[in-house]
């Protein structure tokens, strides 16, 4: 598979961050010759942000894989089911079956699981503690640049969690799955789970919920096997 037929990389962030988090993985797939474009979710509800990676999938001339931190595993199961989608890659991601969303997903945390610091829902919005983000979220990132993501932080609609799947992707499109085994947001064993689930192809790191900013390459190298599979 050539470099115009292979396809597109599509990344999509998840919750309380935007796509701006991504350049590091950009980089290091657009080096490998990969065409890369960036998602820019609103994150105010589920189908908004199905609407725009629809919108960024028209950009593309061909096939394209869809790549989804956190939150944004939800999105990249409903938007998965387009003809365009030619596979799935899940980093530290939520993969929601047909009927659940980010809302059920989390209901019942195993026992002994980090309980994420989200803040009480404001004007329909939430919000993570800023005190408690770096240890929660990127626990390995240095805590300036924690404390910035922190200080940036973009509202999550509380209708986007409560937004359930309609048709999973995962279940007709191959999958991959990167494991953050030091996820204090996702717990490591809830993403094994899903990643079984679905099927998918599955990598493990020692790494925090913010593995696509701490470990770019680890994240690159998942995508760029992914790319070639679908070869």
């Amino acid at each position: 598979m050539n470099a115009t037929t292979q396809p597109a990389v599509l990344l999509i962030h998840g919750g309380f961050v935007d796509g701006s988090g991504w350049r590091g993985v950009y980089d290091r797939l657009r080096a490998q010759g990969h065409r890369v474009l960036i998602v820019q979710n609103p994150t105010v509800s589920l189908e908004g942000d199905v609407t725009a990676t629809k919108q960024v999938l028209d950009e593309v001339d061909g096939p394209a894989i869809l790549v989804g931190h956190s939150y944004g595993g939800a999105v990249i199961t409903e938007t998965g089911s387009d003809d365009r989608v030619a596979g799935l890659v899940y980093i530290a991601a939520f993969a929601p079956d047909k009927g659940e969303s980010v809302n059920t997903l989390i209901a019942d945390p195993p026992a002994g699981a980090p309980v994420p610091p989200i803040l009480p829902p404001r004007d329909g919005y939430l919000f993570l503690d800023r005190d408690k983000f770096h240890d929660s979220f990127a626990g390995d990132l240095p805590v300036d640049e924690a404390a910035f993501m922190a200080d940036s932080q973009i509202p999550w609609g509380v209708d986007a969690l409560a937004g359930s799947v309609t048709e999973p992707g995962w279940r007709t499109k191959p999958s991959w799955y990167l494991v953050a085994a030091d996820d204090r947001m996702i717990p490591p064993p809830a993403q094994r789970q899903m990643a079984e689930r679905a099927g998918a192809t599955v990598r493990e790191v020692s790494g925090s919920h913010s593995v696509y900013v701490s470990q770019p390459q680890a994240v690159a190298d998942l995508i760029h096997t992914a790319v070639q599979s679908l070869g």
